[in-house]
């Protein structure tokens, strides 16, 4: 298999061990890598390559960054790949592309497809509540995430999960299931499955308005929130004009019946409680604006709480 020429394509952390196994296993020849163009960072706006880009420099792999990809397909195609392996590139593929590889083009997906077709299909797992996700390795399609499915494997969500660590556990779960399939897809002892239409749901990019806590919600709906958007980008509500991101919380069993959601109720060891639907949310990892991040009980330790009781978070 060694002489079948692969060019990757990818650019978050995700894709990262995807990416370091490939280049490290003697079985595949990476002959380029295709990652996003370097973005500007931070509050000094510091040029800065991909994860992806990063790690290819460790095996002295080509890297190609097309803004467009649709318009610089012959720079990929010079490389005569036999199969294009992508993870979270970014960009959709022309069929031309598509279309040239023998082996095709494969695509790592962070979601039992149909279910969570997007470019956020982790975050969606948490935030709409869903008890289990996984990986699918599919064949690529004009349509996003819409190719046959080639091999699967799934995993619970616990209560206990957030953004990093279900991310973190799907990408080893996406490497290990890729080098798994990949010797059938080029064998060709595979047999691929269609998507069924009926059971698609998306994962679209989380937008900023998504990132606002509604506490109009149950608790367990702003626990999924807190917990997909941690640690980044941070799920967030306003205290006294204030922004006030919410990296954690705890459910109470406490019920209230005419108490205006978002409403600072009392306190805790732990944290500050706030009405949540006609339940509660007890905040016990925060950082209000232009402060670090901390425990809400060490914040506490410094304000005075009379004073936020009965705050509305907004």
């Amino acid at each position: 298999m060694k002489d079948i020429k692969i060019v990757f394509m990818g650019t978050p952390d995700f894709a990262v061990p995807i990416f370091n196994a490939l280049a490290e296993d003697e079985n595949y020849n990476v002959v380029a890598v295709v990652t996003q163009p370097d973005k500007r960072v931070g509050r000094k706006q510091v040029l800065t390559p991909s994860p992806i880009k990063k790690a290819s420099a460790l095996y002295n792999i080509p890297v190609l960054q097309p803004v467009k990809i649709r318009n610089e397909i012959d720079e990929v195609l010079k490389y005569e790949p036999d199969m294009i392996i992508t993870c979270a590139y970014g960009q959709i593929l022309p069929k031309e592309l598509l279309d040239y590889p023998k082996y095709k083009c494969i695509n790592v997906h962070a979601s039992l497809l149909p279910k969570l077709r997007g470019g956020a299909p982790i975050h969606h797992a948490i935030m709409d509540g869903y008890d289990k996700t996984g990986i699918t390795i599919m064949y690529m399609d004009i349509k996003m995430d819409a190719g046959d499915i080639i091999s699967q494997r799934e995993t619970t969500i616990t209560k206990d999960d957030t953004l990093k660590s279900l991310h973190d556990r799907l990408s080893e779960m996406g490497k290990d299931l890729l080098l798994e399939t990949l010797p059938n897809i080029i064998s060709g002892n595979i047999n691929p499955l269609k998507q069924d239409e009926s059971e698609v749901t998306y994962g679209y990019n989380i937008t900023k308005e998504e990132e606002k806590i509604d506490f109009t919600k149950t608790n367990t709906e702003v626990d999924n929130k807190v917990r997909a958007l941690n640690p980044t980008p941070g799920a967030y509500t306003t205290l006294n004009g204030k922004r006030l991101k919410v990296y954690d919380v705890r459910l109470t069993d406490r019920y209230y019946a005419n108490t205006i959601p978002g409403t600072i109720v009392g306190f805790e060891k732990d944290g500050i409680r706030v009405v949540a639907g006609n339940s509660e949310v007890v905040l016990t990892d925060i950082a209000l604006e232009g402060k670090k991040r901390c425990l809400a009980k060490d914040y506490l330790n410094g304000v005075d709480k009379e004073e936020l009781l009965g705050v509305v978070l907004k």
